[in-house]
């Protein structure tokens, strides 16, 4: 089994009634499927923010500067097309002013194109009732570490 090392950066999206831009992902080696936040490896030269904004953009088509500059560390260590991936990812937030907005994913590499299931914008109330894997698993304790006076925090706590 390989094992790389890559950091990254990842952006928890947010809609005005405070809904969180999942991604769904189809393992290209067996087929299972996992929600994650958009993003993705840090390129050569990049800041973490920097990786985000780009990641965002393609994976989206979102505006990448309503992407806000505190991240939060986390380690991650997720099996991916028969490869383990490891090491620390920042996630940031951004806060978008309308409902559930379009996504135009022009930048996804062709093998991304055909992996990407779909997306949903979930309520975070309803991220438990997703039958799929949710990556990362703490991934509430780390939206209420970017945002701590949001609704989920009593919750979370």
């Amino acid at each position: 089994m390989e094992t790389t090392h890559r950091p990254a950066a990842r952006v928890i999206c947010l809609d005005a009634a405070q809904r969180l831009l999942l991604l769904h992902w189809r393992d290209p080696l067996d087929g299972t499927l996992l929600w994650e936040p958009p993003g993705g490896g840090i390129e050569p030269g990049e800041t973490p923010l920097m990786a985000a904004r780009r990641e965002l953009s393609e994976e989206t088509g979102l505006d990448p500067s309503a992407i806000r500059d505190r991240s939060v560390p986390v380690e991650r260590d997720v099996w991916w097309n028969g490869k383990r991936y490891v090491g620390p990812e920042d996630f940031f937030v951004a806060h978008f002013a309308e409902e559930q907005p379009t996504l135009r994913p022009t930048g996804l590499l062709p093998d991304e194109q055909v992996h990407l299931h779909q997306h949903a914008w979930v309520p975070w109330f309803d991220l438990d009732t997703l039958v799929d894997r949710i990556e990362p698993p703490t991934l509430m304790s780390v939206l209420a570490a970017l945002v701590p006076d949001g609704p989920w925090c009593d919750l979370v706590r």
